[in-house]
């Protein structure tokens, strides 16, 4: 057994879910959470909140396939439902502006405060092609500058310009939402990635704040051991250093 490999904890399924996926039966039996990848393990450590053993500063985690990953959004209920209910965004859905997109579920949880927020009170699981995925880390930029990386600030100013992904590296977190000394991906579509987003990448829609919610109630029953085995299973994320070498960081500052 590697060093940390008891501190990981299995993860099940979330109940109470709905899922339309295009071309292919809804319910609960095709949920995202349901079964596949037991043998998976999350690379967080939420019940004691301490970190598993040589996590690197700078790494993507997330739930995927051979064809898919899964990131996470908040909405107000008129656009979160009938996204999850229909597949696809509404029209109340503003494409013209920034969309946020995360394959970390409890910095979600931080960032919607587990679907208690206001306008954030539908939680959503996006599976999106791994293809998209790709397309969006290869045409980001990050959303601060960093020296060794990108020169001087006009250089990063002017990439930033041009990109229409934005990365930020933020802290993960644990079950009770306090940040980790490591950091998970989120990803800032604006223009043609948003577009693209919308209307080519996502393979199914899932309304998870059941899941959120049950989550939400064990932590505040500290029945934390509970809490962990529902959470979704993330994994490193296997990318080329090419796919990701302008993303890179030499140190932990913002």
């Amino acid at each position: 057994m590697r060093a940390g490999d008891d501190l990981r904890q299995w993860a099940t399924g979330g109940r109470g879910s709905f899922r339309v996926r295009r071309g292919r039966p809804a319910g609960p039996a095709a949920g995202i959470f349901a079964g596949r990848g037991r043998r998976d393990r999350p690379i967080l450590s939420p019940v004691n909140d301490q970190p598993i053993p040589q996590e690197p500063p700078f790494r993507i985690r997330a739930r995927y396939t051979g064809s898919t990953v899964t990131v996470y959004q908040a909405y107000a209920p008129r656009i979160g439902r009938a996204a999850a209910r229909t597949g696809r965004f509404p029209p109340a859905w503003k494409r013209d502006r920034m969309t946020w997109i995360k394959p970390s579920f409890l910095w979600m949880m931080y960032r919607c405060g587990w679907g208690l927020k206001e306008n954030q009170e539908t939680v959503l699981a996006v599976e999106i092609t791994r293809e998209g995925f790709h397309w969006a880390l290869r045409n980001s930029c990050l959303s601060h500058h960093v020296p060794a990386l990108h020169g001087d600030e006009r250089a990063w100013r002017q990439a930033l310009r041009r990109s229409p992904v934005r990365v930020q590296w933020d802290p993960e977190r644990d079950l009770r939402l306090n940040p980790l000394p490591y950091r998970s991906l989120q990803l800032g579509l604006s223009g043609e990635a948003a577009a693209r987003y919308a209307d080519e990448w996502i393979v199914g829609i899932e309304d998870v704040t059941p899941l959120a919610r049950e989550i939400h109630g064990l932590v505040g029953r500290r029945e934390l051991d509970h809490a962990a085995r529902l959470l979704p299973v993330e994994r490193p994320y296997p990318v080329d250093d090419g796919l990701t070498a302008h993303l890179r960081q030499a140190d932990d500052r913002r």
